[in-house]
């Protein structure tokens, strides 16, 4: 199977089946001598783990992380960076019964022609939990970022019919809810709506919404590199993402030029922007205002209510399916999303550090 890599430079590439025995990921590209502890992953990894709210599957996994190589004596040492987090608490019996027919919304029927036969334990790659090995780099990401004063703020925007108020918009209120909504209200009211689809057997769909700041000017390249493709890209290859878009995103279809364009203006002595629709880039690269994305999540595949399907012999038939599975996958993607924008953000910085014949000058006559 191809295509379990992201990025150039900082470059990741995910291993491992979500009942087999492990998952993890290696990481290449990190800069040598950035302080890095297991505990520095864990953090990340934790916001992503099963069973903190009733809004989430009941499935206890520690998902504790171990780092197999890269570090030395609490440092990274410029040579690949390899974690994993072991499986605990598998029921593979659960999935025994799917073997037979494909289920609604997931990619069994995919993999049985692509392949000639799949894992059904769990769904295997195309499985949330492959997304272990995505937030575990992008902590790393993360971290390497912030130290340059590029910070994230990941939260979830709407789900079903509930969206945030932005005059009830609270940062701090993020981590007082289980659903990562920055406003306690709809947090309130997304419960009361995911209540419902609990009673009816049901799921929900949502939005996530990232906001990067402390960005440079110039990352990102004018044509087939683009920041906001390679974001897409990115954002786009989480397995529940089914739409993205950047800045006012589809709303500027709706907009004139007038009113779409982001008038230049002097502010502290630097060149700004007086509005922020493009989202933080231009031409593809990165103007040095907040970068502000979000992502479209479909509603949880597995549900326990009936559903028509066919099974391997080619008859139609009805399930409902058994297990333990998210009613919403929203709260759990939050930390994915800003997994995924940090490795590429993170790629991008050190791509970018070549743009220039003067600067490369400049770094080497320095040494």
């Amino acid at each position: 199977m191809a295509g379990s890599s992201y990025g150039n430079i900082f470059r990741v590439t995910t291993w491992g089946e979500s009942h087999g025995k492990g998952l993890g990921v290696v990481v290449d590209g990190v800069p040598a001598g950035l302080e890095l502890c297991e505990e520095d992953i864990q953090i990340f990894l934790n916001r992503r783990k099963p069973g903190q709210s009733k809004f989430t599957t009941p499935r206890k996994e520690d998902d504790a992380v171990e780092i197999l190589s890269g570090v030395f004596e609490g440092k990274t040492t410029g040579t690949p960076v390899s974690m994993v987090v072991w499986n605990k608490n598998q029921k593979s019996k659960d999935y025994s019964e799917i073997a037979s027919y494909y289920r609604p919304g997931h990619a069994d029927f995919c993999f049985d022609e692509k392949y000639g036969f799949r894992d059904y334990r769990g769904g295997g790659r195309s499985s949330g939990r492959e997304t272990i090995g995505r937030v575990a780099a992008g902590a790393i990401a993360v971290k390497m970022l912030s130290g340059l004063g590029i910070k994230f703020l990941t939260y979830t925007r709407s789900i079903g019919p509930v969206t945030i108020n932005e005059v009830n918009f609270d940062a701090h209120e993020i981590y007082n809810n289980s659903l990562y909504m920055p406003d306690a209200d709809a947090a309130l009211k997304a419960s009361g709506y995911l209540e419902e689809c609990l009673k009816s057997l049901n799921s929900s769909g949502g939005v996530c919404e990232c906001v990067i700041t402390g960005l440079p000017v110039g990352l990102g390249d004018p044509v087939f590199e683009k920041i906001d493709a390679n974001l897409a890209k990115a954002i786009m290859s989480i397995g529940a993402v089914k739409g993205f878009e950047i800045g006012d995103g589809f709303d500027a279809a709706k907009a004139t030029g007038l009113t779409n364009n982001d008038a230049f203006i002097m502010r502290d002595g630097a060149v700004s922007k007086e509005t922020n629709h493009s989202g933080g880039t231009l031409g593809g690269m990165t103007d040095g205002s907040p970068l502000i994305f979000r992502a479209a999540i479909k509603p949880t595949p597995s549900i326990a209510a009936t559903q028509h399907t066919v099974n391997k012999s080619g008859e139609d038939i009805e399930i409902s399916i058994k297990g333990r599975h998210d009613p919403i996958i929203v709260p759990r993607a939050v930390v994915v999303v800003e997994a995924m924008a940090a490795i590429t953000i993170a790629d991008a910085l050190l791509m970018n550090m070549g743009a220039r014949m003067d600067r490369i000058t400049d770094f080497y006559k320095k040494l």
